[in-house]
């Protein structure tokens, strides 16, 4: 018998790495989305995970060994993050029918659990780098720890096993994304050669010259598949990146070549994105014009903002991923290849030139 999986958020850059791997493993795959989109092999479910009553009616007929929560929805204060969030995670665990077998469900949430949420991210007293997942919560209001009460609460409830993961920032392809650093730089990246801009680091100088990691799609989906088929590691919180570190100062130099630009000089100012980028989308509608790309669209493949949030940090931010390690997990990779990757899809895709 197949087995059956639940993606919530299928459509994503870390549901769609997801599904990926699970049908390469021979699973079953239920895709949900509010809008699903076409996905060879994934039986679509629409929803809004906002709404209880269309919930439960959606998965009424699914019976999932394994369901994987990628998803959330940005609010404007984490009192909504809080609100909305944890009643979605509420709202599909109530929703699912009670299960008659086996079954796990992983969350995936991040690195803002050590840091705070977007209020008061990277201010006050934090934990010390590198994270560790015995240093538990900070003492404010955070919507990942809503989400993961609510889970815990439905996993005492009816009886499922349950893991909870936290990346680092994502590397990985998904238009209309919240949060997408690699195809934000890759339309900086691509626009700066065609404006003759210089290629500007965006970021603080602890981020430029301090130790950082990050987590590629494929490698928290091969994270989540091994927490849910492993008997150690349920019921455990896991941070999960990629296994290497390196510092922007290196990286930032590494992406430029790729694009076959030069990296400007880094003088300790802080350029966010959000202003470098504000009056692009005329200039890339021109490009995805003249070159055929699929999205022509600048807010679509772009997230400024979220990516300004990851490289003004003021402190270096390393993630140590002993607990997993010694429970077997050990995959690898490489964080410019995972760039690099990600880069070739994305001009695969004509998503950029």
């Amino acid at each position: 018998m197949a087995r059956t999986a639940l993606v919530v958020g299928a459509s994503g850059i870390v549901g769609s790495a997801t599904v990926t791997l699970l049908q390469e493993q021979g699973w079953e795959v239920h895709g949900l989305a509010r809008r699903p989109v076409e996905q060879p092999g994934v039986q679509p479910i629409a929803t809004d995970l906002q709404d209880a009553g269309a919930t439960a009616a959606a998965l009424r007929d699914i019976h999932p060994q394994a369901v994987f929560i990628t998803t959330w929805l940005r609010q404007d204060s984490e009192a909504e993050n809080i609100r909305v969030n944890s009643a979605m995670v509420r709202n599909l665990l109530d929703g699912l029918p009670k299960p008659d077998g086996p079954r796990h469900v992983a969350l995936v949430t991040g690195l803002k659990h050590y840091l705070g949420p977007f209020e008061a991210y990277g201010k006050g007293t934090l934990p010390q780098t590198p994270f560790r997942e015995e240093q538990g919560r900070l003492d404010v209001e955070n919507f990942y720890y809503a989400q993961e009460d609510e889970l815990f609460a439905a996993a005492k409830r009816d009886g499922f096993t349950w893991s909870v993961h936290r990346p680092h920032t994502v590397i990985g392809k998904a238009v209309g994304n919240a949060m997408n650093m690699g195809t934000t730089l890759a339309a900086y990246a691509t626009l700066c050669r065609e404006t003759g801009r210089p290629f500007t680091f965006p970021g603080s100088a602890a981020q430029w010259s301090g130790l950082t990691d990050m987590t590629d799609a494929g490698q928290l989906a091969r994270h989540l598949l091994w927490a849910a088929q492993t008997d150690a590691a349920h019921d455990e919180a896991f941070n999960v990146v990629n296994g290497d570190v390196f510092r922007w100062q290196w990286m930032w130099e590494r992406i430029a070549e790729w694009f076959g630009i030069e990296a400007a000089p880094f003088d300790g100012t802080v350029r966010p994105l959000a202003e470098q980028m504000a009056d692009d989308a005329p200039v890339w509608r021109e490009i995805a014009t003249r070159e055929g790309l699929a999205e022509p669209d600048l807010a679509r493949l772009s997230s400024p903002w979220h990516t300004d949030a990851d490289l003004g940090r003021p402190i270096e931010v390393v993630t140590d991923m002993s607990k997993s390690r010694r429970l077997g997990f050990t995959a690898y990779q490489p964080t410019d290849d995972a760039f690099f990757a990600l880069f070739e899809r994305l001009r695969a895709d004509r998503l950029i030139p």
